[in-house]
């Protein structure tokens, strides 16, 4: 499937793991243990891109809270030292999630 939104836009391609099936509408019913397992497949395939989107977002937060510390006095001085602190401190917890994924993935 790709999507376009303009004339440079890049296709969203995403690799399918080896345990990714199409499911074969006309072929006999699952056994309960097959439908379990697909399922669980299923589910932890959509957990890891909810986690994809979570660290990218991570990683906007710490860019714009970088952008708000070096932001002079056009901003309260409380809020630059906490956005000083989010854009010292989030880059590595995203980085922590992506090498725990990588390990679970």
């Amino acid at each position: 499937m790709t999507k376009k939104t303009g004339a440079d836009s890049k296709p969203d391609l995403r690799l399918v793991g080896t345990e990714a099936a199409v499911y074969d509408l006309m072929r006999a019913p699952q056994s309960n243990a097959e439908r379990v397992k697909r399922l669980q497949l299923e589910a932890h395939a959509l957990a890891l891109e909810e986690i994809e989107q979570f660290e990218k977002l991570l990683t906007q937060a710490a860019e714009k809270a970088k952008d708000i510390a070096s932001g002079g006095d056009a901003y309260p001085v409380g809020v630059r030292e906490i956005a000083a602190r989010l854009a010292a401190d989030l880059p590595p917890r995203a980085e922590t999630i992506r090498t725990i994924v990588g390990r679970v993935g």
